[in-house]
């Protein structure tokens, strides 16, 4: 019996007793805790997030945004050649190509557009739908997700000798763009690919060519954030032959206007220009200087919910 007295006498022992008796009470205590916050999130209304990007643009490419239903969007485009042409071709400034667009939302998740580049002097056309909305609150939905698919025309004469009829001058994109706002000043999308070509030229060139994109912003202000943008071409001959379509760029809100001002190795602006055709290295120096300003006009207003 003094054995014991003198065992539990000893501080170590009594912490060890006193560990094993709190033990379960702390185990449950912090389920209780966990199962009122599980009521509490249930209810908690669902909400859906905005404003998972600024524009319809993240930099080349589309986001998921959607501009709201009667929205109209006109959207002026620019890029300038590589700031290392010299100051022959006033680095870059004297090769300016651009892009005039309008969009136009016909409900908050379907969006249409048309467009005509410069460069190639391509016509072309997009239907947007934003297919899921990421949301918070019970039942919450984690990501956004935005089906695009878009068509483009070249339409520049050609004196190669080679047929091409409009069928031939056509090329098809298909993206989803997948997105999820981690907090108010974060935002990541990523941006599966596929471009088809009519028409190709080259030996072994394929007419379909599959990309990753991602993307994201990180807004370090409340009109100002930094945007960066890379798609990665899949193994393929125009993997082989041409370069991956980088930007890094800033957009600045000024009231009614998104301004949008960036550095890529992209000169073309739609799907089929920038992602198999770009031929410039942005890490050795290839870098376009380029602008996108977009301009909102109310064409119709919305119902009010009741």
């Amino acid at each position: 019996m003094k054995k014991i007295i003198t065992l539990l006498s000893r501080p170590v022992l009594l912490g060890l007793l006193l560990a094993a008796w709190a033990a379960p009470a702390a185990h449950a205590q912090a389920d209780l805790l966990g199962q009122l916050e599980q009521e509490t999130n249930k209810d908690q209304p669902s909400q859906v997030v905005e404003a998972t990007f600024k524009a319809t643009r993240l930099i080349n490419g589309h986001t998921v945004q959607t501009p709201g239903e009667g929205t109209m969007v006109f959207l002026i485009s620019h890029r300038f050649g590589a700031l290392n042409s010299g100051g022959y071709e006033f680095f870059g400034l004297d090769q300016a190509t651009l892009r005039l667009g309008f969009e136009y939302a016909l409900t908050d998740r379907l969006e249409v557009g048309v467009g005509r580049s410069s460069l190639n002097k391509v016509y072309d056309g997009f239907l947007k739908y934003k297919a899921i909305q990421q949301t918070t609150g019970a039942r919450a939905v984690p990501v956004s997700v935005t089906l695009f698919t878009s068509a483009a025309v070249m339409t520049q004469r050609m004196n190669n000798g080679i047929d091409y009829t409009l069928g031939k001058r056509t090329a098809y994109s298909y993206q989803a763009l997948i997105a999820r706002k981690f907090s108010p000043d974060f935002s990541l999308q990523l941006m599966p690919t596929l471009v088809h070509r009519n028409l190709v030229i080259n030996e072994g060139e394929k007419n379909d060519v599959f990309a990753l994109g991602a993307g994201g912003r990180y807004k370090l202000t409340k009109r100002f954030s930094l945007n960066a943008e890379y798609y990665y071409l899949l193994p393929s001959y125009t993997a082989d032959h041409y370069r991956n379509s980088v930007a890094l760029g800033v957009d600045i809100e000024t009231g009614g206007h998104i301004f949008q001002m960036h550095v890529t190795n992209s000169t073309g602006m739609i799907e089929q220009q920038f992602i198999t055709q770009t031929t410039g290295n942005f890490f050795d120096g290839y870098l376009c200087f380029g602008f996108n300003v977009s301009r909102n006009f109310t064409v119709k207003q919305r119902a009010r919910k009741i």
